[in-house]
């Protein structure tokens, strides 16, 4: 049993107590973490970290300690905190190269920094997506909830304006209440939008702050508005997102893409298993898979339960969700074949 263990010796350099602390977390919790799930010990002292267990195992853990700890490299001179949610997606990355050690990586060449830290691809998919957001001026991110579409593309808008690719960011999403609903809410027109809009704020204000987000709204340099806004307008020098795009109907999805102008990017995400308009209603994203398929131009990233980079039971839930709708439609399907054979019957025809 002995010999299929090993014990790897890294040493973080250059190092100061704050930044060790930082990466081990209170008490040792982050370490904990990562002996808890991968199954193997790790032990520190000073700048000397050891690793101990199957060699398979204990060598991703090493690496994944030391791209840890280069997170905790303060940028302008404010230190990235490692909290129990960087662990997990950390080990989320971990895993996915563990069971695909071949796989080409894209991380050191797609950091991106913003005032939270560096932000990175967490796995294969999240790799090829931002590869292809950089590459392409249009492309589709398709998939569950917590796999790191909207975030990710928020961070590329950013990394493209503060290196001024482009000069404003605009971040659209439907109002699928928009009507009725919406009037019964307090405010404006601005705030009664506001609901559906703020889980693009909360990444804005993740990554830039509150303050240097609230100034760059008000000097017109990112604006986040409702799709209806959308039309008539063209947009030059601009990388637009457009979010939760499965509740576009067919004709908002071709109004949007119209509205691309010179130097823009767009980057368009949704999760078709979640559409929420009117069943008689076609959706814009479910369609323009068919449509724009063909398209050389256009990249369409498709993302899987195993890409989910939140808590590790939204992946269960997401499946657990799959599994019965693909028993309901299968009972559906059944029972309506049976309709069809009974009606088909000689002893139906006879009594008609």
């Amino acid at each position: 049993m002995a010999k299929n263990i090993v014990t790897i010796d890294i040493y973080m350099e250059p190092t100061t107590q704050a930044r060790l602390a930082n990466l081990c977390g209170p008490l040792d919790d982050n370490l904990k973490q990562i002996e808890r799930r991968m199954g193997v010990e790790i032990s520190h002292r000073d700048n000397l970290f050891q690793v101990v267990g199957r060699p398979e195992i204990a060598k991703p853990v090493s690496n994944m300690l030391r791209d840890l700890y280069i997170e905790t490299q303060p940028v302008k001179g404010v230190m990235t905190d490692i909290l129990p949610d960087t662990v997990h997606l950390a080990l989320e990355q971990c895993r996915a190269l563990q069971q695909n050690p071949d796989q080409n990586s894209y991380g050191k060449e797609l950091y991106i920094k913003t005032r939270k830290g560096l932000i990175k691809p967490r796995n294969a998919n999240q790799q090829e997506y931002v590869a292809n957001i950089l590459k392409h001026d249009i492309t589709f991110g398709i998939g569950p909830a917590g796999t790191g579409k909207t975030y990710l593309a928020v961070a590329c808008a950013i990394d493209a304006l503060e290196h001024q690719k482009v000069r404003r960011i605009l971040l659209t999403r439907p109002a699928v209440e928009a009507g009725e609903k919406l009037g019964f809410l307090p405010g404006d027109l601005s705030q009664k939008v506001d609901p559906y809009l703020r889980p693009l704020y909360d990444a804005l204000f993740e990554m830039l702050g509150f303050e240097k987000v609230a100034h760059l709204i008000e000097k017109n340099v990112i604006e986040v508005a409702p799709l209806a806004y959308m039309r008539g307008r063209t947009f030059n020098d601009a990388f637009i997102i457009l979010d939760e795009s499965q509740n576009t109907t067919a004709e908002q999805m071709k109004m949007f893409l119209t509205r691309i102008g010179f130097n823009s990017k767009a980057v368009i995400t949704g999760d078709i298993t979640q559409i929420d308009l009117p069943h008689h209603v076609t959706s814009g994203l479910r369609q323009s898979i068919e449509v724009l398929g063909g398209i050389t131009d256009i990249s369409f990233n498709f993302f899987e339960s195993g890409d989910i980079v939140r808590h590790q039971l939204v992946a269960q839930v997401v499946d657990a969700y799959q599994r019965f709708d693909t028993l309901q439609s299968r009972l559906k399907a059944e029972n309506k074949a049976q309709r069809l054979s009974l009606d088909s019957s000689p002893s139906t025809q006879e009594n008609s």
